[in-house]
């Protein structure tokens, strides 16, 4: 994987890739809030001696910071958009877990004719009709939260609330642990990232998905109401879904054999 960034007005994001072939499927791995591209270490090992692969760090995470939290889930899916563009990317896949799953339904929003493939893994959809308003109001509510609540207990359930096994929960408390002594920035990240997803509800766009697409969610994933979400938008979409046996809400670190499998399933169709 080459490592390389792109400027932007609000900071510098950095991105890794291994494109072979511009003809083929790219795989767009976009990890969820707080987290960064190791999220997704066990899909970029399998995946990119296969297809094209692309992980970044989304700003405000990992080797994208610095970065000013001015901008909204469409600025970060138009510079998204503006890599590929960079980077020669004309097949993407997107594939978003949790915060990356609605980056991807933004772009599919904003750039219908540009995505080949969607594969949501343990998020939601973001059409306005799934969510409450008190709900809405909370997500803007939610830096005080965070940034009063002990760092220890935050560390705790953060890594073990979204993983099942001991890999998948180490590996998020060495992604938290990035944040270890400025407890601020990790309270604004996140309360950033609740305040664009709310923003992003209030608009009340269709957020269609058009292509071939798939919804992945852990059996076990405890993050807010993600599985009867899931059950939601597959009933009301008709998106095929893969529910992942003993898995949290980072599934693809929990089975990723089993997730693996389900994205070339997916993939394979695609081509």
């Amino acid at each position: 994987m080459i490592h390389n960034s792109y400027e932007t007005p609000s900071g510098v994001i950095h991105y890794w890739l291994n494109i072979s072939d511009t003809d083929k499927p790219t795989l767009v791995f976009l990890p969820g809030l707080t987290a960064d591209h190791r999220l997704f270490d066990k899909q970029v090992e399998y995946f990119e001696n296969k297809y094209n692969t692309f992980v970044w760090d989304a700003p405000g995470h990992g080797a994208s910071w610095p970065f000013v939290f001015d901008f909204d889930l469409m600025d970060k899916t138009r510079w998204l958009k503006e890599i590929f563009e960079k980077e020669n990317i004309t097949k993407p896949v997107i594939i978003g877990q949790s915060m990356g799953g609605y980056v991807g339904q933004t772009f599919a929003q904003m750039y219908p004719d540009k995505l080949n493939g969607f594969v949501a893994i343990d998020s939601a959809p973001l059409q306005r009709k799934f969510t409450s308003g008190i709900e809405i109001w909370l997500l803007k509510k939610m830096e005080s939260v965070y940034y009063y609540y002990p760092w220890k207990s935050l560390l705790k359930t953060g890594s073990k609330g979204v993983a099942t096994t001991e890999y998948g929960q180490k590996l998020m408390y060495d992604m938290m642990m990035e944040y270890d002594g400025d407890k601020k920035r990790y309270a604004q990240l996140s309360a950033h990232g609740m305040k664009m997803l709310a923003e992003a509800f209030e608009k009340d766009l269709p957020y269609e998905i058009r292509c071939p697409a798939l919804l992945i969610c852990g059996e076990k994933d405890k993050a807010g109401s993600a599985i009867s979400y899931n059950k939601a938008w597959h009933k009301d979409s008709k998106i095929p879904i893969e529910w992942i046996k003993n898995a949290g809400h980072n599934s693809n670190t929990d089975a990723p054999e089993t997730v693996n499998t389900a994205i070339e399933n997916l993939i394979e169709k695609i081509k």
